[in-house]
């Protein structure tokens, strides 16, 4: 039972770095919202996806 504690925890602050990230990359705005709300929908799956595929942070461009 702790453990999911701990994991669910952790889900969560991951799912807001992502969203931070998505927020200060350059993609559009229709971008940033599809990707937020894939995120906040689909905690654990969207985090992967984004991951994976998601717009890059502004800094990792430059």
């Amino acid at each position: 039972m702790e453990f999911a504690g701990i994991g669910g925890f952790i889900v969560l602050v991951l799912d807001i770095w992502a969203i931070v990230s998505i927020l200060s990359s350059r993609a559009s705005t229709g971008a940033k919202v599809l990707w937020t709300l894939l995120v906040i929908v689909l905690p654990l799956l969207g985090f992967i996806i984004w991951l994976i595929a998601g717009p890059r942070s502004a800094r990792a461009s430059v």
